[in-house]
């Protein structure tokens, strides 16, 4: 995925100032696509040069009054060949894996901490995507496909949380074993 695609689809959801959009992010779409405000905000520039997005016009046009950005033709279309395109995964990085593997050579004094500390955080994470899940996707609210789509996101989240927190009281175990 890329900052631009991101961008447009969170401006087709709806149409958004550079500071909403990136409250949005840090709301949504940065559980799985992180971006920094400055990166957002240069990002709405080229997509603006690209003729994909425009600031929607003001009724009072003053100096540094925050703009808000629709989407054109151009940036839907861009983003729909986006979503049609074939990509292939991408291979796995994780600084505390390599960290794991590094240790097995030079040894790890704090590496026990670590792993707690970092059980801890994909728990923290696992339960906030439970309680948006349920607040937000009850099976009723499931009814429509873009529905649909956007609980599988919220899923694969949920899983990939799952999946760290179990891991991780695995590889607890085995190194107190």
């Amino acid at each position: 995925m890329s900052l631009p695609h991101a961008i447009l689809t969170a401006l087709l959801e709806k149409p958004s100032s550079g500071l909403e959009l990136t409250r949005r992010f840090d709301k949504s779409i940065g559980y799985f696509w992180s971006a920094t405000h400055q990166q957002i905000y240069r990002e709405l520039g080229r997509l603006e040069q690209a003729g994909h997005i425009r600031a929607l016009p003001s009724e009072t046009p003053t100096r540094g009054q925050k703009k808000e950005y629709e989407v054109l033709p151009a940036g839907r279309a861009e983003l729909a060949g986006w979503v049609d395109r074939t990509e292939d995964p991408k291979p796995l990085r994780s600084a505390l894996l390599l960290r794991l593997r590094a240790a097995a050579v030079v040894g790890g004094v704090g590496l026990r901490d670590e792993l707690e500390r970092h059980l801890g955080l994909h728990q923290a994470q696992l339960d906030e995507y439970l309680e948006i899940e349920q607040r937000d996707f009850p099976p009723e609210r499931r009814d429509t496909e873009p529905d649909r789509l956007r609980h599988l996101v919220l899923r694969g989240g949920i899983d990939l949380e799952r999946f760290w927190v179990e891991w991780l009281t695995h590889a607890l175990s085995e190194l107190a074993g």
